[in-house]
């Protein structure tokens, strides 16, 4: 693994990169409320305003950006990093989003499911045939807490659907190269949990909305999870909050190898590049989009240009 290289800083709780062909990324800015785009010298751009808290992020079949909208939660800069606070004055209710990237035009395509609201939705996925799999992360007040899941939705705003209800603080969602099987990964308990797929948007389980998956990974100590991203071979590289860095867990056995970014609230990482292995990580204490390289290529994701 090379060293870690800073290519942009003063980010608003940076989210959701997507890495594309000119060396730019898309993120999002979660206390601001913007998609930005970061220029190769670390210039950043707005590309839209989303409002609330646009969180994950990810290209669909249409060309658009579809941004998971958790609604917003409070931050507060002390000695020059971001800190979250227990306090949701600035909550405006979860949402699924499209952004037109050109225009910066924001569609909003879904804020419930079945007559519930959607409370905090957090990371997406496409797959081949165009279909968004999504976490909710629920939300967190002083006394309670509004419980997340797993969703299928497309991307005209035709169809969502609930699939698993409810996970532990559901984060990170990916894919495995032959879209058999999906990988959630579940914040609090530090967990990676995958269901196999029988086919497009459709879990392969006997107990419906509550099949609880595998868990393929548990990480010890106080060990939280965000979102993730899948390599070439399989690989679930998710993002690893307090002991700041990138959790490589490796599929057939569970085993994991831990890469430092010397951030303790790291939230996501993209893969890029002409041979996918530049590793783009956002750490969102520090404000900071960071650059590596990949001890193996990414996975090149659905309807990304790259």
């Amino acid at each position: 693994m090379s060293e870690m290289s800073t290519v942009a800083s003063g980010l608003q709780f940076p989210e959701g990169p997507i890495a594309l062909p000119d060396g730019s990324v898309i993120l999002v800015e979660i206390a601001r409320g913007t998609l930005s785009r970061v220029l190769p010298n670390g210039t950043i751009e707005v590309v839209a305003e989303c409002g609330g808290g646009p969180n994950g992020a990810a290209f669909g079949p249409d060309g658009r950006v579809y941004v998971c909208n958790n609604g917003g939660f409070d931050t507060a800069i002390r000695d020059g990093q971001t800190r979250i606070l227990e306090t949701l004055e600035s909550y405006v209710g979860g949402s699924i989003q499209a952004v037109d990237i050109d225009s910066g035009t924001v569609e909003t395509l879904y804020t419930e499911v079945d007559g519930n609201p959607l409370k905090g939705p957090n990371d997406l996925v496409f797959d081949r045939e165009g279909g968004m799999w999504f976490t909710d992360h629920g939300k967190t007040y002083e006394r309670q807490v509004d419980r997340g899941g797993l969703y299928y939705a497309k991307p005209d705003g035709s169809e969502i659907r609930e699939a698993i209800f409810p996970l532990e603080g559901p984060n990170g969602v990916g894919l495995s190269p032959d879209e058999k099987t999906l990988y959630v990964a579940e914040t609090h308990v530090g967990r990676v949990r995958r269901w196999s797929l029988s086919a497009p948007g459709v879990i392969d389980g006997k107990y419906g909305k509550r099949t609880r998956g595998e868990v393929l990974a548990g990480l010890p100590g106080e060990q939280l999870l965000d979102s993730l991203a899948v390599d070439a071979e399989g690989h679930v590289a998710v993002a690893t909050i307090r002991n700041g860095g990138i959790t490589d867990v490796d599929p057939s056995d569970g085993s994991t190898q831990h890469v430092p970014t010397g951030d303790p609230l790291t939230t996501n990482i993209c893969f890029g590049g002409p041979d996918m292995r530049t590793a783009h990580i956002t750490c969102s204490r520090s404000g900071t989009l960071k650059r590596t390289t990949w001890h193996r290529p990414g996975l090149r994701l659905n309807f990304n240009p790259y």
